[in-house]
C-alpha cells in the first residue's frame, strides 16, 4: 500500500509541474497617463507569483511572466489592477498544456483551477497554448452577453461551480475561470 501511495504523489508531482501558466497579457481600460500607468504597474509588481513584467504603453498592456511552479491566481491579477483605480480589458493567458483534453462547454481541471472552455473544438491540448479569459469583469458588457448565450451552464454568470451541478450531486462551490482559444 505505502508503494502505490509513493507512486500516486510521485505522479501528481509530475503532472502539476506539467500544469502550468507560464505568462499573461493583460490589457487595462482606463488609463489615460503615464501615472496610470506606473500605478497599475507598482500594484500588479506586488503579486507573490509575478517574476516580471514588461510593459506596451502604447497599448495599455502589462504582460506579466509567473514564477516557475507558482501558484497563479486569476482573480488576484483583476483585483490589482481594480486596487490601482482601472479594470481589465482583456486577459490573455499562455499555459503549458500535457495531453489536456477540452470540449466546448465542459469543465476542465488545470494548474490547481477549474477552466470551463467555451466556444472551442473538441481537441487535445500539448505545448504553450494562449487562452483568453472571458468572465465578467475580464471582456466587456457586449462580449459577456454574447458568450453568456453559449452556454447551458449557469456558472457563466456566477463564476463559482457548485451552480454547475447536476440535480442529486454534492456542490463543489469552487470558482471557475471561464475561457476561449
Amino acid at each position: 500500500m505505502k508503494i502505490v501511495s509513493i507512486m500516486l504523489l510521485a505522479l501528481s508531482l509530475t503532472f502539476g509541474a506539467q500544469a502550468q501558466y507560464k505568462k499573461a497579457a493583460l490589457q487595462a481600460t482606463g488609463l489615460t497617463c503615464a501615472m496610470c500607468s506606473k500605478a497599475t504597474f507598482e500594484a500588479l509588481q506586488t503579486l507573490p507569483f509575478v517574476d516580471k513584467i514588461d510593459t506596451d504603453l502604447d497599448n495599455t498592456t502589462f504582460v506579466l511572466f509567473f514564477k516557475p511552479d507558482a501558484a497563479i491566481s486569476i482573480d488576484a491579477i483583476k483585483g490589482k489592477v481594480e486596487d490601482a483605480g482601472f479594470s481589465v480589458g482583456k486577459l490573455v493567458m499562455t499555459a503549458n498544456f500535457h495531453d489536456v483534453k477540452v470540449q466546448n462547454d465542459a469543465h476542465v481541471a488545470f494548474g490547481g483551477s477549474t477552466l470551463h472552455f467555451m466556444d472551442v473544438k473538441n481537441q487535445v491540448l500539448n505545448g504553450d497554448k494562449d487562452i483568453t479569459v472571458i468572465d465578467k469583469n475580464f471582456v466587456s458588457s457586449k462580449q459577456f452577453k454574447k458568450f453568456t448565450t453559449e452556454t447551458s451552464m449557469s456558472c457563466y454568470k456566477t463564476g463559482v461551480m457548485e451552480d454547475c451541478c447536476k440535480p442529486g450531486t454534492t456542490p463543489a462551490s469552487k470558482r471557475v475561470y471561464h475561457v476561449t482559444i
